[in-house]
Parts: structure tokens; sequence; C-alpha cells
């Protein structure tokens, strides 16, 4: 029998209270509460022709909450182009940088550009806006991957999708 690839924890970061208005809660960000702990990870599941993941929202200009310049090309992006963030192990050390994947959910699919990672090695830090590491199976999206996806402005968020390479 084949042993199915497992993407474990690769350990825990303790957060710390964020200074006073260092962690912007933009798109209902999340920022770390003192003490608790975080899972983090090196892996994420493999990636298939209908990849299981989880989109969430991110802002990718200047002054968001997605914090600094995008790690593939150091530039910000406008929220009106489809744009993603991935997590450490599909990020892969940069290799789908700039490359396009196709999104689907809610009956719909949008292709959008690889442009940053969604570190799920570390966090609770001011270089991650004092956010926790993202979780193995994020993709992190614009809002213009939210509308071509059709999802209604209130539901925006977290959504159950599917993603593969373009």
């Amino acid at each position: 029998m084949e042993r199915l690839f497992e993407c474990c924890p690769s350990g825990t970061i303790r957060g710390k209270k964020p200074p006073p208005g260092e962690c912007n809660q933009d798109n209902d960000s999340d920022c770390c509460k003192e003490g608790q702990l975080y899972t983090k990870y090196k892996c994420s599941p493999p990636v298939s022709s209908h990849t299981k993941a989880y989109l969430t929202l991110n802002g990718f200009e200047k002054d968001e909450d997605g914090g600094a310049p995008s790690e593939c090309d150091n530039h910000y992006h406008s929220d009106d182009t489809p744009v993603v963030a991935l997590s450490t192990g599909w990020y892969n050390k940069g290799s789908r940088c700039l490359n396009n994947i196709t999104i689907t959910a809610n009956g719909r699919s949008v292709v959008a550009m690889v442009v940053d990672e969604c570190d799920s090695t570390m966090g609770c830090d001011s270089v991650h806006d004092y956010q926790p590491p993202c979780r193995n199976n994020i993709v992190d999206a614009s809002r213009a991957v939210w509308k071509a996806l059709g999802v209604p402005h209130g539901q925006w968020g977290g959504l159950d999708i599917t993603w593969t390479d373009a």
C-alpha cells in the first residue's frame, strides 16, 4: 500500500502582543495574541489537478494588511489585479513566482499570478505585520480574485477552493 504524503507541523511560535497600531486588521486579518501557540509548517499538501485549499483575502497595496512589497518582484500590486500569495510549501522557495494558477470555486474559475508567500514558518513579528503564520493550505488572494469567483462581498474572507498550476 502506497503511503500518502503527510504534511505535519514543524513546530510552534509563541505569540507576542503587537505594539499599538502595528497589526493591520484590514480584511479581517488576525493579530497574534500574547502567549498563544501558533502552529508552523515547512510543507503544504501535494499539488494535483484539483488541489484543495482555503482562500483568504489579502491586500497587496502599500499600507494594507499584506505588509511589505511582494516577495517575487519587490513590488506592491493593485487589489484590482488577480494576484495571490501561497503557503510556504506551495510557494516552494519562489518556484511559482510570477506564474499563474487557476482557482476554482463557486462554479467559476479565475487565473491569478503568484506574487508572494503566505509564510507558514514564521509570524508574530514586525516583518509579518504581527500576524500568525499562515496555515499550510492557504491561497491568500486579492479582491479581484474574490470578485471573479462571484463571491458576494459580505462573504469574502474564507472559502474552500481548488487550484492548480495554469
